[in-house]
């Protein structure tokens, strides 16, 4: 027997004319650093449309890949509309990687045409011979204006099968070449919805959108704030402490999103300077894993709650948050929000041992994280990875345990797990021990080979300006609440981490510079 209900399309166009006609009074703001610049939804839609007739008119296709090289503004929005709804693919190419790598995705999609900041154009240019398929360069500013004023009918949009390609985002390769996962206007469309759920969004709300629109769509908070009828605040190229402050002051957000560094960076501003963060009601933290003790400090000092979400590019990404179940007391709400988080309603999430044994979710079985659902990948553009799936899961490549209630706490990446004298340590446990002490910045921690244990953990501290603290407090601080023989014997303090260019630590560079003796390792007495 079949159902009764119309098979009705789940594509980006019907998200984009839902918020074309019913919200047309919201707006996007674009933070100029020293002001704004606002449209509402009605005028980004207009422009949109227009964007889409200049790039057909420039010989764009149906399955033709757009890319975009660009900051969060008024002008990446409307390519997030345009560019899908024509049927074409969205490829939002990632500012921060090297010159080689960036022209290696480029030519890997086959982009015909990409949309460049005009600041960013001079990082094109020197790449610009190394790139084979792009016909067309569309620079914003003069150049994307006039494209824009050229156009002045209407728009034929075409009707778009809901599993076709939407977008495209490259994971960021810190182990071997990026792959590229291409997501579906369906899997958009469900994605959007339950993060409007997830996160209890409504039209009242002002989003900004911090997490860069190259980084997995900028959470896709684009399309659900476009959705839901939210204001869309962006921050362009103004993603320091002090400016992202001022723009909060002036803007008034009630929800913001952003990786663990920016949201550190904040609160030395705010502590250190009158600011006003009164109007957030939430701040959603992911990209890695977001230190207890961030969330503590935020909460006692300035009434801010942050919640921290789990997912991959892969995942597109939300899989998970860290919101408390019900019924938990109030002293206790932030044994909860340490947690990676609970499973979303749409991701299934199971533990497997080595032998691909389905763990028990009891909270203590640890093994690989395998997720699946309608907005999981199932495969990589262009690329066979038949390590990264199992029976029609994605295996993440996250090691940690599940408990009854679906709350996940991942222990450590795969790669990154220091096995020690047979027993493993947990790099991220360590990571976020080390974040609670007062004089820590910032601090990773890598597994480097060991005569004795085989692996033992090196810590990568940054300190705060005229901290007294030596290696050696560190190992008492951390004797109280690791196990003792998980302390580190290796520290190096230094200016700054390596990062990867979505935010996260790099390892893979910093086990680099150990091994070439590029770092000012300081080595004492073990404590097993």
């Amino acid at each position: 027997m079949k159902s009764t209900m119309q098979d009705y399309p789940l594509t980006i166009a019907s998200l984009y004319r839902r918020g074309r006609e019913i919200f047309g009074e919201s707006e996007v703001v674009t933070f100029l650093g020293d002001g704004s610049r606002r449209a509402t939804f009605a005028t980004v839609s207009e422009r949109a449309e227009k964007l889409a007739a200049a790039l057909k008119r420039l010989g764009v296709r149906e399955g033709d890949r757009v890319g975009t090289f660009s900051w969060n503004n008024q002008e990446h929005q409307e390519a997030y509309l345009a560019v899908p709804s024509m049927g074409a693919v969205l490829h939002t190419l990632n500012l921060r990687l090297a010159p080689e790598q960036l022209a290696w995705i480029i030519n890997h999609a086959e982009d015909e045409v990409i949309i460049v900041d005009e600041s960013l154009a001079p990082a094109l240019e020197k790449i610009k011979s190394q790139l084979t398929t792009v016909r067309h360069f569309i620079t914003t500013g003069t150049e994307y204006e006039e494209l824009i004023a050229a156009e002045s009918g209407g728009y034929d949009w075409p009707e778009l099968d809901e599993r076709s390609a939407a977008a495209m985002c490259y994971t960021t390769g810190t182990t071997g070449d990026p792959k590229g996962v291409v997501y579906s206007h369906r899997s958009v469309y469900l994605h959007s919805l339950a993060q409007w759920g997830a996160f209890s969004l409504s039209e009242a709300d002002r989003l900004l959108v911090i997490v860069p629109m190259f980084h997995v769509n900028a959470w896709g908070f684009p399309y659900t704030a476009w959705m839901l009828g939210a204001d869309l605040l962006m921050p362009g190229r103004f993603l320091q402490a002090d400016p992202l402050c001022k723009f909060i002051t002036d803007e008034r957000p009630t929800v913001a999103f952003g990786v663990p560094t920016v949201w550190s960076d904040v609160l030395r501003h705010v502590d250190a300077n009158q600011r006003d963060l009164s109007s957030l009601r939430l701040v959603v933290c992911g990209g890695s894993a977001v230190p207890r003790s961030l969330m503590e400090q935020f909460q006692e000092r300035h009434g801010l709650r942050i919640v921290q979400a789990w997912g991959m590019t892969e995942t597109s990404p939300v899989a998970a948050i860290a919101f408390p179940p019900r019924g938990v007391a109030a002293e206790d709400e932030m044994d909860w929000r340490a947690k990676t988080g609970r499973v979303v309603a749409g991701v299934e999430l199971r533990t497997v041992d080595d032998d691909g044994r389905t763990l028990p979710a009891d909270g203590a079985s640890v093994g690989e994280i395998e997720v699946r659902g309608p907005w999981i990948t199932g495969s990589y553009y262009r690329a066979d990875a038949p390590d990264k799936f199992h029976d029609g899961w994605l295996k993440t490549g996250d090691v940690g345990h599940v408990d009854a209630k679906g709350f996940v706490q991942i222990t450590d990446r795969s790669k990154d797990v220091i096995k020690s004298g047979g027993e493993w340590i947990s790099s991220v446990e360590l990571e976020m021990a080390l974040a609670g002490h007062p004089d820590v910045i910032e601090a990773t921690v890598v597994g480097v080979p060991d005569e004795r244990w085989q692996e033992r953990p090196l810590a990568l501290v940054v300190m705060k300006p005229g901290a007294k603290t030596t290696p050696d407090d560190l190992q008492s601080f951390l004797a109280s609440r690791v196990a003792r023989w998980w302390v580190p014997e290796r520290w190096a303090f230094v200016g700054e981490i390596p990062k990867t260019s979505v935010g996260k630590f790099n390892k893979k560079v910093v086990r680099a510079m150990y091994a070439e003796g590029r770092l000012p390792v300081t080595e004492l007495a073990g404590r097993r």
